[in-house]
């Protein structure tokens, strides 16, 4: 049986990725970055990082708006720190991670023959991993095509160069998060909840999503260390 304190707990922090979220469009709505799909990344990671993401963003996340960035121009005390540039970056793969898993769980959700296309009862006795599956491929595509969109204007390069080069930029970086939210929602389905609680895990649940926002954190800290390596090496763009 699933505790009532959870059910608290995860109420809360559900409203507040949502707040955070809220608060971070709005402020961006009128201060928008001057790399547009920044736009997107950061009320997307507010929904899990909530109230660290809304700090990140106001101390850090401001300085790379047009109208801040067109001030700051040659003043070079004020530029990014390096690990924050990073955390940018592992954030930037996170929200393609993201938006691929809501996706993902959603289609699942409401078309359940999906999860046996991707190998449930064939492949894996397990419904989760094939949904995982399904969770690869949309994070996939949806985070290189963020990259696309950062890299191609950057670097003024073609289309197909431009695929390229996200997917070189994105591939480590995504599968590196994939690894700790996977790895985390592993130990909440099979330690926490069916184990401990007696409970299956599932979307239609407001914990799943809670444990889905412990997960993603878990996957910024193992996605960290490889996006500070493809930022250091020039593969991934500084942010």
């Amino acid at each position: 049986m699933i505790p009532d304190w959870l059910h608290v707990v995860t109420q809360v922090c559900l409203l507040a990725g949502i707040a955070c979220a809220i608060v971070i469009a709005v402020d961006l709505a009128r201060h928008p970055q001057r790399m547009w799909i920044m736009n997107v990344v950061w009320p997307v990671n507010a929904l899990f990082g909530t109230v660290l993401t809304l700090w990140l963003y106001y101390r850090f996340g401001r300085l790379a708006s047009r109208v801040v960035d067109d001030r700051m121009r040659g003043d070079k005390g004020r530029k990014t720190p390096f690990p924050v540039m990073v955390a940018k970056g592992a954030m930037h793969c996170g929200a393609g991670c993201t938006l691929g898993d809501l996706i993902a769980e959603g289609l699942a959700l409401v078309f359940p023959v999906i999860a046996i296309w991707a190998g449930w009862k064939s492949l894996f006795t397990e419904k989760i991993y094939a949904i995982w599956v399904v969770d690869f491929v949309f994070a996939f595509v949806i985070g290189v095509a963020f990259q696309y969109f950062t890299i191609k204007p950057l670097r003024d390069l073609s289309p197909g160069e431009g695929i390229v080069q996200a997917v070189k930029a994105d591939a480590l970086s995504l599968t590196a998060w994939q690894v700790g939210m996977y790895g985390f929602m592993a130990v909440a389905q099979f330690a926490i909840f069916r184990h401990a609680f007696g409970a299956k895990l599932e979307p239609v649940m407001p914990e799943f999503w809670f444990m889905m926002q412990i997960a993603m954190l878990a996957g910024f800290a193992t996605s960290y260390p490889v996006n500070w390596w493809l930022i250091a090496t020039g593969v991934k763009e500084r942010m």
